[in-house]
């Protein structure tokens, strides 16, 4: 049966699994589930409509599953998920979703969100992304796989962030950001590619050098930004970069798209 400490609370019917760790003055509402392996460390809140996946820990002072920061919220029965093996450190949040928006707020697996780290309501957050101490997203933000958000950062509500982006510390996202985008400064910017990135996932040179070359075509080559991007389009059979790149852009052009600030004339 499930480890509890004798100072924690846990409120039925909530779904624990049998070798589930539950230490000190944790609080666990009746709607939560946790799957095998999960430990709670001490002092942790878990609310809601919320279910951690399997062989996640969760550290002092988390607090996951507590109602959306939105004042459209009046209630309704919205969910959390949380996947398996995340790290989850202290006085990091994740709110449920509104049903206004998706109804559930995702993260994925093997996620790491740092200290003072928040994710907002009917957020994405994909399989193995990063979050530094307190980097936050506001409400209904997307972030692909393998992702790093830095210290101190903070994305802007609706914005989505492509897989394998580099989002440096203290910097402000309110564009959309491609794919492998290397994002810095107060109103962020593209700085380029998330080259170390690239290379931990396995990119070679020679697909570094089409990926750049993609990169120079879409926000330096001539005419507007939508003329560019066909010129890219023309290469997403040859072109894996180019193909993720166009398909994320396609996928959503709500908000604009994060380019290089103005006078910058090259990839760094």
């Amino acid at each position: 049966m499930p480890n509890i400490d004798p100072t924690a609370r846990v409120v039925n019917p909530a779904g624990l699994a049998e070798d589930v760790e539950v230490g000190p003055f944790c609080v666990i509402g009746p709607d939560v589930v946790l799957k095998a392996g999960v430990k709670l460390v001490s002092h942790v809140n878990v609310q809601g409509a919320t279910t951690i996946g399997a062989r996640t820990i969760v550290h002092p002072f988390a607090s996951l599953g507590t109602p959306p920061q939105s004042v459209h919220y009046k209630g309704e029965p919205t969910e959390l998920q949380l996947g398996e093996d995340c790290v989850i450190r202290e006085h990091a949040t994740a709110n449920i979703g509104t049903a206004g928006g998706s109804g559930v707020t995702r993260i994925g697996n093997g996620v790491m969100m740092m200290t003072g780290s928040h994710v907002g309501h009917d957020c994405s957050v994909g399989n193995n992304v990063i979050f530094a101490n307190n980097a936050v997203l506001g409400g209904h933000v997307s972030v692909g796989d393998f992702t790093f958000l830095g210290g101190q950062c903070a994305v802007h509500q609706f914005t989505r962030i492509g897989p394998q982006c580099m989002i440096s510390g203290l910097t402000g996202v309110r564009e959309d950001v491609i794919p492998f985008g290397n994002v810095l400064g107060q109103a962020g910017k593209l700085v380029g590619l998330n080259v170390i990135g690239m290379k931990r996932r396995g990119f070679t040179k020679s697909d570094l050098h089409a990926a750049r070359a993609v990169y120079r075509e879409l926000f330096f080559g001539e005419g507007t930004f939508d003329t560019r991007l066909e010129k890219v389009r023309e290469q997403v059979e040859s072109s894996p970069f180019a193909a993720a790149v166009v398909s994320f852009i396609d996928a959503d052009r709500k908000r604009p798209i994060c380019q290089p600030s103005r006078g910058v004339t090259r990839e760094d």
